[in-house]
């Protein structure tokens, strides 16, 4: 079981840049983080994961070279560093989580068994 507390939210202007953090708690052995945002009247959709050792991460294409992802097991957190900012990264952003072997990461919701409340971002133009 991993309770996730998602914080770093807010409001930014359009090529601003956010730190999303993600605090786990809970007991697991190993277990890959993901994140995931969901815009009005859109699914949910992948941001970025990363696998308990760290040494994996998976990126969805729009992001990748503006969003890093990125834990620090000692301290039970996972971050999501987000420059470049655009109005379309308005968005609700989730933290994920599912116990796996340490190298494994996933893109697919379905895999991911916990998740968090949620934190708003929101991007003007």
């Amino acid at each position: 079981q991993v309770q996730l507390v998602e914080s770093g939210g807010g409001l930014v202007q359009a090529g601003g840049s956010l730190r999303l953090s993600c605090a786990a708690s809970g007991r697991a052995s190993s277990y890959t983080t993901g994140w995931f945002r969901q815009a009005p009247g859109k699914e949910r959709e992948f941001v970025a994961a990363i696998s308990w050792s760290g040494g994996t991460t998976n990126y969805a294409d729009s992001k990748k070279g503006r969003f890093i992802i990125s834990r620090d097991n000692d301290k039970n957190m996972v971050y999501l560093q987000m420059n470049s900012l655009k109005p379309e990264d308005t968005a609700v952003y989730y933290c994920a989580a599912v116990e796996a072997p340490t190298d494994w990461v996933s893109n697919r919701k379905l895999e991911y068994d916990y998740w968090g409340q949620g934190t708003q971002v929101t991007v003007s133009s």
